[in-house]
């Protein structure tokens, strides 16, 4: 049995971890209300848009105006078109910069390191230092593209720039398809790990019914159509990005209320009732010795 001096030290350190695991429960609690706040401000116009180029889709070729975003694309000719070749796929995988989050890194991990398994020849954008470091220790260490920047920070500025690129690069290309990998944030409980086909551009498909929605479209369904594409693109990243910034802190929240359950379950259960043992014990000996004592005199 541990000395009572041992068990001692030993409820002091469980306090301390209590304190901290409490705190930084706090914190992810409020990032977690921030992170949904930012998701909520900007699913209205991805809605929006969507349904908009929705009710475009029917007038245009969407995939077509999707092609003519590259510059490399506008000038290639149709020949060039029929004769392109599957290249490689691009995976966008994101994760978090900090553990302490329980099983989020690594469902991401898993299911990046999945869907690589099942590429030909890949390449893989890595948003978050956790899934970086992972990597570096995978058969495609050489083929990955650290972007940890974008999950520190997340703007739509900075996920304007990679989408663009993922774009350009896509009918260039060099790419066959481009993948989301992310978790996605279903409850404060649950973080699903998803993968989305984000290339080829898929004209998205209307919840409602739009057919009595009369849009007045100027200067044509072309021109606007155009302008809208890249940024129902860039939204779309940048949704998966706050998606899982959203699941990175309900998983921290979780993780650190669970920490601090069993912080308190061993601190009160266990080690409060094992010192108290040792002291009653302790009493019960020296009493013992001093009835002896008396006995003998």
């Amino acid at each position: 049995m541990s000395s009572l001096r041992e068990i001692k030290d030993r409820i002091g350190s469980v306090r301390s971890t209590l304190k901290i695991t409490s705190a930084m429960k706090l914190v992810s609690s409020a990032k977690l209300r921030k992170a949904q706040k930012a998701i909520e401000g900007m699913r209205p116009y991805e809605q929006m848009l969507s349904e908009i180029l929705s009710s475009l889709s029917g007038r245009c070729d969407l995939e077509k105006l999707a092609a003519e975003l590259s510059e490399t694309a506008a000038t290639r000719d149709a020949g060039r078109e029929e004769e392109r070749t599957p290249r490689k796929t691009a995976i966008v995988a994101i994760s978090s910069n900090s553990s302490l989050c329980g099983a989020f890194n690594s469902n991401a991990v898993r299911l990046a390191l999945q869907e690589a398994g099942e590429c030909e020849d890949v390449e893989i954008f890595s948003l978050g230092r956790k899934m970086s470091d992972a990597l570096k220790h995978s058969p495609y260490s050489d083929k990955v593209r650290d972007c940890s920047e974008l999950v520190a920070h997340p703007s739509f500025r900075s996920s304007d720039d990679l989408a663009r690129e993922l774009l350009k690069r896509f009918y260039a290309g060099e790419f066959d398809s481009v993948r989301l990998v992310y978790n996605h944030f279903v409850s404060t409980a649950s973080q699903k790990p998803v993968c989305e086909h984000y290339l080829p551009f898929e004209a998205p498909k209307a919840e409602a019914d739009l057919s009595g929605t009369d849009y007045i479209i100027e200067p044509g369904v072309g021109q606007v159509a155009r302008e809208l594409l890249p940024q129902l693109l860039v939204l779309r990243l940048y949704a998966a990005i706050l998606d899982s910034a959203a699941a990175e802190q309900a998983a921290r929240t979780i993780a650190m209320q669970t920490a601090s359950d069993n912080a308190e379950n061993l601190l009160l259960a266990d080690l409060t009732l094992e010192y108290n043992k040792g002291r009653q014990q302790k009493i019960t000996a020296e009493i013992l010795d001093l009835l002896g004592g008396t006995s003998g005199e």
